[in-house]
């Protein structure tokens, strides 16, 4: 019974340990994701070594600037505003907010 009850605290604790590493991760794989798309937006494809190289450099390492709404924020609002005008309750409201985020 203690041993069942030592492991059972032992892998708690290193679920409690990895978590944070595991949500970092996660946080610079989207980091990733979004400068690699702003360098190809920019004309930086594959193919424009050292300028790619710099600005990704630059992106990766840029801190977030917080309490900045992102644009899918800024998309919810105002899809969430123009729902609330139109005064658009259950399914009615769903499709229209659909629609309208993935415009």
């Amino acid at each position: 019974m203690k041993i069942a009850s030592l492991l059972s605290l032992s892998l708690f604790c290193v679920v409690i340990v990895l978590a944070p590493v595991s949500s970092e991760a996660a946080g610079q794989q989207n980091k990733m994701t979004t400068c690699n798309k702003e360098a190809n937006e920019k004309g930086l494809g594959e193919g424009k070594g050292d300028e790619r190289k710099a600005f990704m450099k630059e992106c990766l390492s840029a801190k977030p600037v917080k309490n900045a709404k992102t644009a899918q924020q800024e998309k919810m609002k105002a899809c969430n505003k123009e729902a609330g005008e139109k005064t658009l309750k259950g399914d009615e409201r769903k499709k229209f907010m659909s629609t309208c985020l993935s415009n």
